[in-house]
């Protein structure tokens, strides 16, 4: 009944030094900061300490900058030299940031502040109490991770680098000059992960120094010299000696500072390959177990424990697989999900989406969309698609990569792209960043909610896919109930200690007997720690969610109303989200 799949979709987040919200404390701290905010008003006071977080956080790395800010100057930023930031793995340091930062914040009383800003407070206090938290296990986090590590993620980052003028052009080109410094602080990184006892196991290097390897395989026919040339080539006002002569300064930076920055890495790879003391999940680290209660918590935004959270994924399970065996499996059903929509293109699958959903979603601006393709020689290294998410002065330019080396076509394909663009991550992000939020809240990560929504728009995009109600019913649960088993596996690995072994014989009860799937979904979750649950546990967050004000409302109960009360919170911890949705829909 079941097929087991590797899906990992995603946004593309930035690239930050680390995963913590580490603030340049001087500058918030400072009497004259503060001496500055006396004479106005609290709400006035509070925009300009966050507006201050918000300056210094995104100038720390030129990438985070460029992504989030088209335009820098409106936002009080210039002069920005080029950075990638480097890798902290000094955990005293960083929780007296974090903590000096949390004390600033508590100067606040939420009670004088407007409702928009009271909430900004109570998403902000939440997020860095949960980062000082995270502290404590600085040297745990992978950035050399499977499934979003910085080998992978920074060549993407890149190419899809914008360039607005001449000076993004001259920008960017600085930066791939610091490429090798910053590889430098994530080797160190990695090797005090070694010292520690920390380190990846050989199976997990070895996947990191493939795709390394594939990178630098590529040579001059490597994408960073394609995509870039195609950008500049898009600048009309820049002449076309300039343009050359930038095209081979880039061709010169990625085989002399990129490539050797790989290399490099590669080399220190190979030389900490060993000194892994653990091939096996979290649990089996010391204060493994609590790390991951951590990890969760930060993941997900929710805050029940593990055994709550492994409960209502099973009762999720059982509800599914109930409602599978009252449907009769039609005869042709399998060739039905095959050939729908096969021979649909993608804009044509977004286009349909973005139509249907209108009865049910509130609208959000017109933007643009572009669909692209993965390189070939990285589609076994990259997400089976991803959204990469706008500057927030900038929505109109939205892109989706496609992944034809995981990704399949037809039905497949149209809930990917539901769970990426309408009513998914595109969705979500035009319509949050339309509404004009505290521009601190672009840059805080709320996974469960991200992920929990783009899930819960795939979910329900089966019933607008043209499918007769029951089949689509049935492949919906069935998609419902693999995620569920990831789940559970994930916290089975990392909290539980499941080896292969008992991985192997958890998914052979529910049907699944392929010994070498589920290997690599073992490796997967070794890997990326808590990742499935994101996708999962939000899905579940927001479905409850949905059926409790259903339960409240009854007859006066709106899907449209309920998401908009959704979609308004905007990305923050289940917690608050559930407080406004209540509020707002029930008062």
């Amino acid at each position: 009944m079941f097929h087991l799949i590797l899906k990992h979709r995603k946004k593309i987040f930035l690239i930050l030094p680390c995963c913590l919200l580490v603030i340049l404390i001087s500058f918030l701290s400072g009497n004259a900061f503060w001496s500055s905010l006396h004479a106005e008003s609290s709400d006035r006071q509070f925009r300009t300490f966050t507006r201050s977080l918000f300056q210094t956080e995104v100038s720390a790395n030129t990438i985070s900058l460029h992504y989030t800010l088209r335009s820098p100057s409106d936002y009080g930023i210039a002069d920005i030299p080029a950075t990638y930031g480097s890798l902290s793995s000094d955990p005293v340091a960083a929780k007296a940031s974090v903590r000096n930062v949390l004390s600033s914040l508590q100067e606040f009383d939420p009670d004088t502040l407007s409702s928009e800003n009271a909430l900004t407070f109570k998403i902000l206090d939440t997020y860095l109490k949960n980062a000082s938290t995270g502290t404590d296990y600085l040297l745990y986090q992978e950035p050399l991770g499977p499934v979003s590590g910085i080998h992978t993620q920074l060549p993407v980052l890149l190419s899809e680098y914008s360039f607005y003028d001449t000076q993004d052009v001259e920008t960017y080109l600085a930066l791939l000059k610091e490429t090798p410094s910053y590889f430098d602080s994530v080797i160190r990184f990695e090797q005090k992960k070694a010292t520690s006892g920390l380190f990846m196991p050989d199976y997990q290097a070895d996947s990191v120094l493939d795709t390394c390897q594939s990178f630098i395989d590529m040579g001059k026919e490597n994408y960073l010299v394609s995509t870039f040339n195609e950008r500049i080539a898009s600048l009309d006002l820049l002449p076309e000696n300039k343009k050359d002569s930038f095209q081979k300064e880039n061709m010169k930076l990625v085989t002399e500072e990129i490539y050797p920055a790989y290399q490099n890495l590669i080399t220190a790879i190979k030389s900490l390959k060993g000194k892994g003391m653990n091939e096996q999940g979290l649990s089996h680290f010391p204060y493994g177990k609590k790390y991951y209660e951590y990890l969760v918590r930060q993941t997900t935004g929710c805050n029940e424990s593990i055994s709550r959270l492994r409960l209502m994924t099973r009762a999720q399970i059982l509800e599914d697989l109930s409602a599978m065996q009252k449907v009769l499996f039609p005869a042709d059903a399998a060739l039905t999900q095959a050939s729908v929509l096969e021979q649909t293109s993608p804009d044509s699958m977004l286009d349909d989406l973005r139509s249907k959903i209108t009865d049910t979603f509130p609208e959000i601006p017109d933007v643009d969309f572009q669909v692209k393709y993965v390189p070939e020689s990285m589609q076994d290294y990259l997400s089976p698609a991803f959204y990469m998410i706008p500057a927030i002065d900038n929505l109109t330019e939205n892109v989706i990569y496609i992944n034809n080396g995981q990704t399949a076509s037809g039905l497949n394909l149209y809930t990917t792209l539901a769970h990426e663009g309408y009513p998914g991550h595109l969705y979500q992000t035009v319509y949050f960043s339309a509404s004009e939020p505290d521009p601190i809240r672009s840059i805080l990560d709320f996974g469960g909610y991200v992920e929990g929504w783009a899930t819960y728009a795939e979910m329900m995009s089966y019933y607008l896919a043209p499918l007769p109600k029951t089949e689509a019913s049935l492949l919906q649960k069935n998609n419902s109930v693999i995620l569920g088993l990831y789940a559970l596996a994930d916290m089975g690995i990392h909290y539980d200690g499941w080896s292969v072994t008992d991985t192997v014989r958890f998914f052979s009860d529910y049907g699944i007997n392929d010994p070498n799937a589920v290997q690599s979904v073992y490796k997967l979750i070794i890997g990326s720690p808590a990742n499935y649950l994101k996708y999962y546990i939000g899905y579940l967050k927001f479905y409850e969610l949905k059926k409790e004000m259903a339960d409240a409302l009854g007859n006066q109960f709106s899907q449209k109303e309920f998401h908009r009360a959704v979609l308004d919170v905007g990305p923050a911890p289940f917690e608050i989200v559930y407080d406004e949705v209540e509020k707002n829909l029930l008062n």
